[in-house]
């Protein structure tokens, strides 16, 4: 038979091969080494006998697997679906080629004690296919730690497979190439297995919460996988291979991962713009600020035990953190912002920052020490903001007085009377408009630190002093204005008194801001520019008071016309409406505050009386007799007298002294009032010590008023009281240098 045939040839062979070693005596010695040698070559090929079985039953089965998948998909009539099955088909294939080529490479290298390891690495090999398909289902049912497993061994068999075929021939890159080919899949399932770690780490604040041991399972693949790039790293220096895809360092990618994530983070809070809400930026960082809070919490508690202690994990978060704060602070910085929202970013740069409400907060510490943390914003970004603010700052104040006070100039020409304060004193609502203002900038600056607050309200005050002269014009213009027509503006007394008030609120505000926000040591600094203030609202005060009294003498001016003339030596009540008139303004002036009030009341006593003695030196009336004297000066004298009670009724609990101007009057009636003409000189020398300041025309013009003194007397008269001594009362403020004595004109002498 066919068999007997073979094994005859064989032995035939052999007894050939055997006579071929033993031609010379000295040959037997080496027959033992023969005999080895040929046990060695005869195992090698009953080990690629073995293998050569293997890899039939391994095809025989492929082969009737593909059969039936054939014909599954030939009925299926799914063209793509075939094409895609086919090219699995032919790709195991090639790979038993693959490897029933590599095995007899084997072969040849191992000797029969390691062709046990060769056939375990074999069957490994064989069942690639199974495994990466068992550890693509444990990737998609989350059993990660099972599925990189199964992926290490993967990853170990072709490592191995590779480093042979290095070793054998490291230039042979086709063989490599068939290697890496066959084992394609497995490179798909290390990336795939990579973006599950991924999901998880990005994720790994919330997960630690729900489930450390997912978090704990991530960070011990990525931890065997470090080891592995160690130990491929090590083996490189050592022979110059390295593995496709190694080192992988996922430790580093974890890392830049939960950077990204912690910087997405902070970029996705802000969830409105300066055109959908106003607020848009104080609620972007009060946002930013519970964020971060919350995570670096949770981080210290609980992220903490996740991670081995090498790793540092809370204090590398706490770094991105910053850095990733740092980032964004500056992105907000070079953004076009408003004053107000410069204030809102360096007020949280500066000191929500660091404060308890954030990185000072008592359960950070001690892992977080605020005076270690590095600024947000260099110093240089700060002042740029700064200057734009207070540049912004500047501009807007102007803006708002200008807006403020052309609102105040409105309501002057209402019909309806101001508002009063409790104390029912007329107002504007412009001290108040201006001071808030002013009083909310101070506070936002002080969010910031006391030298912005300082800058803030010398701004203001500058400002101030500005604004207050704009005012001061338009109290004159609205004089002016309401003169062309004194019916327009109705309410024109009560709103030049709301002016005159309101020089006192913007008084006791300035000191009162002043005292809040300046420190002592800044008070010099500030006093020339508070003085000049000071000084421009008396000015205002003053002139509308002015203003005020024009009024009333306007008023009075008819009444006042018919003094001292025959009208009023017959019995004229000149006077009594005179009073009645004042006093009727008077209880408008009530509503002004009591500085100004008290000196409203002086001046108009005084300027009633001036008033009163120009009617005398006109020289209205010249007394006939010594009847008229008496009955004019006895008038005089009783017009005095209401004048004096009109006087100190207004000025009721000002302290006021009114008798003293209302004496000069009463000393002129005693002039008049005098019978003897030779006594005449002793009471004019009398009204001139104690009035200085009664010049040679009101003399003059006082004898004239008398009736009976000739022009030699009157000279007489004069030039010896040229001579005289004067003892004037000290508290006495000249009167008569206001009033002029009119000369005789051409038509008067004509006449």
């Amino acid at each position: 038979s066919t068999m007997e045939e073979t094994d005859r040839e064989a032995v035939a062979t052999a007894v050939q091969r055997v006579a071929g070693m033993l031609q010379r005596p000295d040959q037997l010695d080496k027959v033992e080494q023969y005999r080895r040698r040929e046990a060695r070559k005869k195992a090698s090929v009953e080990a690629r006998l073995k293998v050569q079985s293997l890899i039939n039953l391994n095809v025989h089965s492929q082969h009737e697997r593909y059969q039936v998948m054939s014909r599954t998909l030939n009925l299926t009539g799914n063209e793509e679906l075939r094409k895609n099955h086919l090219h699995v088909m032919y790709r195991e294939v090639a790979a038993c080629f693959l490897v029933l080529l590599l095995s007899c490479v084997y072969s040849l290298y191992f000797d029969c004690g390691f062709l046990y390891y060769f056939f375990l690495f074999l069957f490994a090999v064989l069942s690639v296919p199974e495994i990466v398909r068992e550890t693509q289902d444990l990737i998609e049912r989350g059993e990660l730690l099972q599925a990189h497993r199964k992926l290490m061994d993967l990853e170990c068999s072709r490592d191995n497979l590779m480093y042979e075929q290095y070793r054998m021939d490291s230039k042979n890159t086709h063989d490599m190439n068939l290697i890496h080919t066959y084992f394609g899949d497995m490179q798909k399932l290390s990336e795939e297995l990579a973006k599950q770690l991924w999901m998880v780490v990005q994720r790994s604040l919330v997960t630690v919460r729900r489930d450390p041991t997912l978090l704990v399972t991530v960070v011990r693949i990525i931890e065997r996988e470090e080891k592995i790039d160690r130990r491929m790293l090590d083996r490189k220096k050592q022979t110059g291979f390295i593995p496709p895809g190694r080192p992988k360092k996922w430790k580093e990618k974890m890392f830049n991962i939960l950077e990204r994530t912690v910087s997405t983070r902070i970029e996705g809070t802000q969830a409105d713009t300066r055109e959908s809400d106003k607020m848009w930026l104080v609620r972007h960082l009060e946002i930013i600020r519970k964020y971060v809070l919350d995570d670096l919490l949770v981080a210290k508690t609980l992220l903490d035990q996740s991670f081995p202690p090498h790793y540092d994990i809370f204090k590398k978060l706490l770094n991105m953190y910053h850095q990733a704060l740092s980032t964004r602070m500056q992105e907000l910085a070079a953004e076009d912002l408003e004053a107000n929202e410069i204030v809102s970013l360096l007020s949280w740069v500066l000191n929500t920052y660091e404060s308890a409400e954030m990185m000072g907060n008592s359960e950070l510490s001690p892992e977080v020490d605020v005076n270690s943390l590095n600024p947000l914003i260099s110093q240089n970004v700060v002042d740029q903001l700064l200057s734009k603010y207070m540049s912004t700052l500047t501009s807007n104040i102007i803006g708002w007085l200008r807006k403020a006070l052309e609102t105040d100039k409105k309501d002057w020409i209402k019909e309806t009377e101001p508002e009063a304060d409790q104390d029912g004193y007329y107002q504007t609502t412009l001290p108040a408009i201006v001071f808030q203002m002013f009083e909310q900038n101070l506070q936002v600056a002080a969010q910031i630190n006391e030298d912005l607050k300082t800058k803030v309200l010398l701004l203001c005050l500058q400002q101030m002093n500005s604004f207050l002269t704009r005012y001061k014009d338009e109290a004159q213009l609205y004089k002016e204005e309401h003169l062309k027509n004194r019916q327009y503006p109705q309410c024109y007394v009560q709103y030049m008194i709301a002016v005159i008030n309101n020089c006192q609120t913007f008084k006791e505000s300035i000191i009162s801001l002043k005292r809040k926000y300046l420190k002592i040591e800044m008070e010099d600094a500030l006093s020339s520019s508070h003085t000049s203030m000071d000084a421009t609202l008396d000015i205002i005060a003053k002139e509308g008071c002015s203003s005020l009294l024009d009024e009333v003498f306007m008023d009075l001016e008819p009444h006042l016309n018919e003094l001292m003339t025959k009208k009023w030596l017959m019995g004229s009540n000149a006077v009594g409406t005179i009073c009645v008139t004042v006093e009727d303004y008077f209880n408008d002036f009530a509503k002004i505050k009591k500085p100004y009030k008290k000196t409203m009341t002086i001046e108009a006593h005084r300027r009633v009386v001036v008033e009163y003695i120009r009617a005398i030196m006109l020289k209205r009336i010249s007394f006939k007799n010594a009847e008229e004297r008496k009955e004019g000066a006895e008038r005089m004298i009783k017009e005095a007298e209401q004048f004096r009670f009109l006087f100190k009724k207004l000025a009721a609990g000002s302290g006021e002294d009114t008798e003293g101007l209302c004496d000069i009057i009463e000393a002129i009636a005693e002039v008049i009032k005098l019978t003897d003409p030779s006594l005449l000189y002793l009471e004019v020398s009398t009204l001139v010590s104690k009035y200085p300041d009664i010049r040679d025309d009101h003399i003059a013009a006082l004898l004239t008023v008398r009736g009976d003194a000739s022009r030699d007397m009157k000279q007489t008269i004069i030039e010896t009281l040229d001579q005289g001594p004067s003892q004037p009362n000290p508290n006495y403020v000249p009167i008569f240098k206001e009033i002029t004595v009119p000369t005789l004109t051409v038509p008067k002498l004509l006449k």
